[in-house]
């Protein structure tokens, strides 16, 4: 499978989102990639109200991102947000194109490093596989990424890969953890995992500006691909950039043939 990453700096304005979408994806099909996985946050950036920005699953932001996807033949993975309950929104990653339509609604909300993600978003319950061309692709939302529990899950559903999308918030030692602990989770499941951030934002006039707090997630690039022995495959720096890798999943079960932890664990 070969697997494309884009590494964008979202806005708030979710149409302008859509052209940038369109850029990833229209690069995704000249590689040949069958996967292309966007951010957490590409719909709108953090640091707005996300309320007035939510639509439902099968709205038009979703709908044109489908009809993208299925335009260029591929899936899509991308960071959304859709209406919840008690005037929250759900953190979601919709998944469209190559005869899949689905998606994942962010099941642990970042309540950390100073920052109140459930204020505004309420949490996922359930973990979602789909299938892309005979792959399971596990979903992911940033600060799941620090739960291991949520990866072997995904696992026993029958992922070889993991889609993981963040707008991983900066701050001393972060940009260390978002990779060690994507090559961790690749480690504890025994997969592949695909995780692409959102951009190190503009130092000046870019995203970040325009009345966002100091405390909302914007992103520090560094987008990767880990193997499921826990090697990075490739990496992105922490600028705009695109990623484009061919992917195994007959090497995911020979690795659980010699290293079995996910038979072995016993809690």
């Amino acid at each position: 499978m070969r697997i494309a990453l884009g590494q964008i700096s979202s806005t708030a304005d979710p149409r302008a989102n859509l052209e940038l979408v369109a850029a990833e994806v229209a690069a995704a099909r000249s590689a040949g990639a069958r996967l292309l996985v966007l951010p957490e946050a590409t719909m709108c950036r953090f640091g707005v109200p996300l309320a007035p920005v939510a639509e439902p699953v099968d709205g038009p932001w979703a709908a044109e991102l489908e009809r993208l996807a299925d335009a260029a033949g591929l899936t899509v993975v991308a960071g959304a947000f859709t209406p919840g309950e008690g005037g929250r929104v759900r953190n979601t990653l919709l998944v469209r194109g190559g005869g899949v339509r689905a998606h994942y609604d962010k099941v642990h909300v970042y309540d950390a490093f100073g920052y109140a993600e459930s204020d505004a978003v309420e949490p996922g319950r359930e973990p979602v596989v789909v299938d892309v061309d005979g792959v399971g692709v596990g979903l992911g939302t940033c600060y799941d990424v620090r739960f291991p529990g949520l990866f072997t899950a995904l696992a026993e559903r029958g992922a070889s890969v993991v889609a993981v999308a963040a707008s991983w918030g900066a701050g001393p030692g972060k940009a260390e953890q978002w990779e060690l602990l994507a090559r961790a989770r690749a480690l504890d499941s025994t997969c592949f995992v695909a995780a692409c951030g959102q951009a190190e934002p503009a130092p000046a006039g870019g995203p970040a500006e325009a009345g966002e707090p100091s405390d909302a997630p914007t992103g520090v690039g560094r987008s990767l691909v880990a193997g499921p022995l826990g090697q990075v495959v490739a990496q992105l720096g922490p600028g705009p950039g695109r990623l484009v890798v061919d992917v195994d999943p007959g090497e995911v079960e020979g690795v659980r043939g010699v290293l079995p932890v996910l038979a072995n664990r016993r809690f």
